[in-house]
C-alpha cells in the first residue's frame, strides 16, 4: 500500500511539474512572439506601445493593450487627442517612456511636462539616437531599440 501512495505522490510531483514547466514556456514563447510581432512593425499604435513600455518598466503587467493604454491615460502620460488604435509619435512615445520609467527631465520638460521636451530629453540622453523628428512615426523596431537604451541609462543613473 506504500508503494501506491509513493507512486501516486511522485506522478503528482511529476505532473505538477510539467504542469508549471509548461506554463513557464507558454510565457516565454508568448514574449517572444510578441518581441516578434513589434519587429515586424512598420508603425506601433498607442496601444501597442503602451503595454510594452509599462511591462519594460514594471508598472503593471496588462492582458491587453486596450488597459495599458487606459492605465497610462488615466496617469495623464499620453496626450489627451490619443487613442488605442493611433499610430504612435515619438515626442508623444518619449514623454511616456520618461514618466514610466520615471526619468527626470531638464528645466522646460520640469516645468511644462510636454512631450516636445522629453523628446529633446531623450535626445540629451543619447536614448534617441540617429535622425529623428518628433513627430515622426515609431516602428517596432525603434521602441524596442529606445526601451532598451531607456533600460541601459536608467540603469547607469541610479
Amino acid at each position: 500500500m506504500n508503494k501506491l501512495k509513493l507512486i501516486k505522490c511522485s506522478l503528482l510531483i511529476v505532473l505538477c511539474s510539467l504542469f508549471f514547466t509548461q506554463g513557464l514556456f507558454a510565457r516565454q514563447g508568448t514574449a517572444a512572439y510578441e518581441i516578434e510581432t513589434l519587429l515586424n512593425t512598420n508603425a506601433v499604435t498607442y496601444g501597442q506601445a503602451a503595454r510594452f513600455i509599462l511591462e519594460a518598466s514594471d508598472k503593471a503587467v496588462f492582458v491587453t493593450a486596450e488597459d495599458a493604454f487606459q492605465f497610462a491615460q488615466e496617469k495623464n502620460w499620453l496626450a489627451e487627442n490619443t487613442t488605442v488604435n493611433q499610430t504612435a509619435r515619438l515626442d508623444v512615445l518619449s514623454r511616456l517612456l520618461m514618466n514610466a520609467f520615471e526619468l527626470r527631465g531638464g528645466l522646460f520638460y520640469t516645468i511644462t511636462g510636454r512631450a516636445h521636451y522629453a523628446y529633446r530629453e531623450l535626445i540629451y540622453l543619447n536614448i534617441i539616437q540617429g535622425i529623428t523628428e518628433p513627430g515622426m512615426k515609431v516602428s517596432g523596431e525603434l521602441l524596442l531599440f529606445i526601451t532598451n537604451r531607456t533600460l541601459t541609462v536608467q540603469g547607469e543613473i541610479q
